[in-house]
């Protein structure tokens, strides 16, 4: 509770935050499918599994299927999944209860839209990609994205026996190369969108320098920490009235040069938000 206590001071003392979700974030919401078996992935990519063994859609992703016809299947599927399910806990409702209408900002590696649903879109900043966009396979010559959503409701009628036929694989119109989804692997399309996701960030923080900055980490594991943790210590180190906190069952660390600026909470992240929104509104209701 002191913790708790200790958070929603900080978020009450900052001027402004900045929000920094990785994967964990979305595991605490109960989407849990790209890395599980969870029932919520096995609700809809069971088949795969069965025949695949593997577990989650970040690893079917990279498996090695029998058919490009199977693959492409697979991943409609998993559209399916990403684009209907809502988010099974009200993880992002707390957290919007917790920052109010402080001037906010969010910098997330995770590539299923679910900051974009919860927020203003022109306030998140998806420096991975997207699920919701498909890029050429050619970089060289397509550098458009394509809205997967229209895609993915066109294909998914012509699946048949869990096989989409090469006719119909989604191709670039611009050189006819086949489409992949828009996230981060040796292909990635690092052009005016991706830069658009850093610009955003880059503004939200040239237009609130020197005031007095909440770094708020949820989520972010150690497999990719140089995308908004390492960022977020150095800001901190460097910005004297900054302030970071790392809310994480896992990996709630910090840099020593800025630990006594930081605040770690190694609890479930849901239960967390949960506390110090519940906290909140019994607040403002006495």
């Amino acid at each position: 509770m002191n913790k708790i206590n200790e958070l929603i001071k900080q978020v009450q003392a900052a001027d402004t935050i900045i929000v920094g979700g990785g994967s964990g974030m979305s595991n605490a919401a109960g989407m849990d499918f790209w890395y599980t078996a969870s029932p919520l992935f096995m609700k809809y990519i069971k088949p795969f599994y069965d025949k695949y063994h593997f577990e989650g859609i970040f690893k079917g992703y990279y498996t090695r299927f029998k058919t490009s016809e199977e693959r492409w299947a697979f991943l409609l599927y998993a559209y399916k999944l990403i684009f209907e399910e809502p988010a099974q806990k009200p993880t992002y409702e707390y957290l919007k209860t917790i920052l109010g209408n402080k001037p906010i900002h969010f910098v997330t590696t995770n590539q299923d839209g679910l900051f974009k649903k919860y927020f203003n879109e022109n306030d998140v900043s998806e420096i991975q990609g997207s699920w919701y966009y498909m890029q050429s396979s050619n970089t060289e010559t397509d550098k458009n994205l394509y809205y997967a959503p229209d895609i993915v409701n066109e294909l998914l009628p012509k699946i048949k026996d869990k096989r989409l036929d090469k006719k119909f694989f989604p191709k670039s119109p611009v050189d006819d190369s086949e489409l992949i989804p828009w996230v981060r692997r040796p292909e990635f399309l690092e052009d005016k969108r991706y830069f658009d996701e850093y610009q955003k960030l880059n503004n939200f923080l040239a237009q609130h320098k020197g005031e007095k900055i909440l770094f708020l980490e949820m989520g972010v594991g150690r497999m990719t920490p140089m995308f908004i943790q390492e960022p977020f210590w150095e800001m901190t180190q460097y910005m004297k009235d900054a302030f970071y906190i790392n809310i994480n069952p896992k990996d709630a660390l910090t840099n020593p040069a800025i630990k006594d600026r930081s605040l770690l909470i190694g609890d479930d992240i849901n239960e967390v938000l949960k506390e110090a929104a519940t906290k909140i509104k019994e607040e403002n209701n006495d």
